[in-house]
């Protein structure tokens, strides 16, 4: 088996672990609820403080990426998640509880964009939608695996130890085998087999002056306009999802058994993946197409079919277990058509605004602003259920006929709440696209033109050394550096106006292009 092969194998199997890892508590909020005596509120802030984590440790995931072998970061991350969800199963307080979640941020943070960014650099514009279905959809699989194993086993006891830890100790272990494996046998392409990043020199820069870069680099990303809009449907755009994590408690009160419930999650999570590959799909077939706009259309029917799909789900099927059917078949078209933001345009957008350099933190960043904000979503869900819908904890001692009527009540109660906590970001999401009309084929034609100015500096330094080594490219749109260096200003022949069609961008570019007005002059910073 080829080494790049047996790498992207390998890669997509640690995502299907680390989304199996994230997927293990909301399969049993109802039993670590009852084992510790804590309420909705109490469990979604568990989310809050591993997302919390996660999102302060994202700068560091897009500085190891960008050093270090990228399939090392991946390995790494794979054994802190492990000793964490080790110790989830071990704990007996809520504080040690949420103290092993947050824990469990910092493994997981490093995991994602160094994935996502191998992805981005092994396709191009025609198949990337498409390589990123993929890779949702096998990250769907570990969402599966995490919810059987945690649903499923949560009901037993295994020599006097409840299911639902159980469960934290086998995924913990699977991690660490995947995790010795990534690291054996997986490869970054950008790194030859010495460790070295292949095609370039050794860095020999201090920590201090490749952490002021990796802040300058997150720095140019920021300003992107499309970068801002994609992050800001983002906050709102996986509210809802984040929400959905109390989808597992809501049936088993409506009286769903475990079995059933983890069935129902199944084909809500198998539809996701068919969708996400589908959207990726037709997200390269539309851009192909209509390149300006495909991407765009596609997320925006995505974002807007939720609404109506949900209120069916979540106010209009009776709260009776013998309507399973219906519940399966509604939450399947709901997973069908609301999973296309990410693969269709969000992941192959961010490849496409951003020179390749800058990959890894732009995943990074676009997890960093996200996640903190959509991690407030299962804490909110749990704050309207109580406070406003009327959820109340069932009394101890209850029998089982009160017992069953108040989850009847409060399985209402949390599908009012869950409803409020998708139908409302949906629709901010929805419009939020809209303004990507307007920045995207700018930002798209600027990081092309940067990463033709690029290729042409690399050019220039191989063919006279000298000059790579102690200059470097100055655009027109960058700030001051750290020191006082050496820069090489590039001229052009003449100047056109950028807005026009790609395929004249790209002729232009190509064509202006000289080393003929090359010159050295030195730049004194204050």
């Amino acid at each position: 088996m080829k080494s790049e092969t047996l790498t992207l194998i390998l890669v997509n199997v640690a995502g299907i672990m680390e989304r199996a890892d994230e997927s293990l508590l909301p399969g049993v909020y109802k039993e670590v609820g009852a084992a510790l005596n804590v309420g909705p509120t109490s469990l979604g802030s568990l989310t809050l403080f591993r997302s919390i984590v996660q999102t302060v440790c994202y700068p560091l995931a897009a500085y190891l990426s960008v050093h270090h072998n990228r399939a090392h970061v991946i390995a790494l991350g794979a054994f802190l998640w492990a000793a964490a969800t080790f110790f989830v199963g071990i704990s007996s307080t809520f504080f040690q509880v949420a103290l092993s979640r947050a824990f469990n941020g910092v493994g997981l943070a490093i995991v994602l964009p160094a994935i996502q960014s191998l992805v981005a650099d092994s396709t191009d514009e025609s198949n990337r939608g498409m390589a990123f279905g993929w890779l949702q959809l096998t990250g769907n699989l570990g969402s599966i695996l995490g919810g059987l194993i945690s649903v499923l086993i949560a009901s037993t006891t295994v020599m006097g130890i409840p299911g639902w830890r159980i469960s934290f100790h086998l995924v913990a272990v699977l991690s660490v085998i995947i995790g010795v494996l990534v690291r054996l046998f997986a490869n970054d392409p950008n790194f030859a087999e010495g460790g070295n990043k292949s095609g370039k020199r050794i860095s020999r820069k201090s920590i201090v002056v490749e952490v002021k870069e990796v802040i300058y680099e997150a720095k140019s990303v920021i300003r992107i306009p499309s970068f801002q809009i994609i992050v800001a449907q983002g906050v709102f755009g996986t509210f809802p999802w984040s929400a959905l994590s109390f989808s597992a408690m809501w049936l088993e009160l409506i009286g769903f058994s475990h079995k059933k419930t983890a069935f129902l999650m199944s084909m809500y999570t198998i539809s996701n993946s068919l969708g996400g590959l589908f959207g990726g799909k037709m997200g390269d077939i539309l851009s192909q197409h209509f390149p300006n706009s495909g991407r765009i259309v596609l997320s925006q029917i995505s974002s807007g079919s939720a609404i109506p799909i949900a209120a069916v789900l979540m106010l209009s099927l009776p709260d009776d277990p013998s309507a399973g059917f219906l519940y399966g078949l509604v939450f399947f078209i709901l997973g069908l058509f609301t999973s296309w933001n990410a693969p269709a345009t969000n992941n192959p957008i961010f490849a496409e605004i951003v020179p390749e350099k800058s990959r890894t933190s732009i995943y990074a960043l676009d997890q960093s602003f996200e996640s903190i904000l959509s991690s407030f979503a299962p804490p909110a869900v749990g704050i309207l259920a109580q406070r406003l819908y009327g959820f109340k904890p069932v009394p101890r001692g209850s029998n089982g006929t009160v017992q069953i009527e108040i989850d009847r009540e409060n399985a209402a109660s949390l599908a009012k709440a869950l409803y409020t906590a998708m139908a409302i970001p949906m629709t901010i999401c929805c419009f939020i696209y809209s303004f990507l009309y307007c920045t995207y084929p700018r930002d798209r034609n600027r990081a092309q033109m940067e990463s033709l100015i690029e290729s042409e500096m690399q050019q220039i330094e191989f063919d006279n050394p000298s000059i790579g080594k102690y200059s470097q490219v100055e655009f027109s749109e960058s700030e001051e550096l750290f020191k006082k260096e050496r820069v090489i200003e590039i001229g052009y022949e003449k100047e056109d106006n950028l807005e026009t069609d790609e395929s004249d961008d790209k002729t232009m570019l190509t064509h202006q292009l000289t080393s003929s007005n090359l010159r050295e002059t030195p730049i004194n910073k204050s």
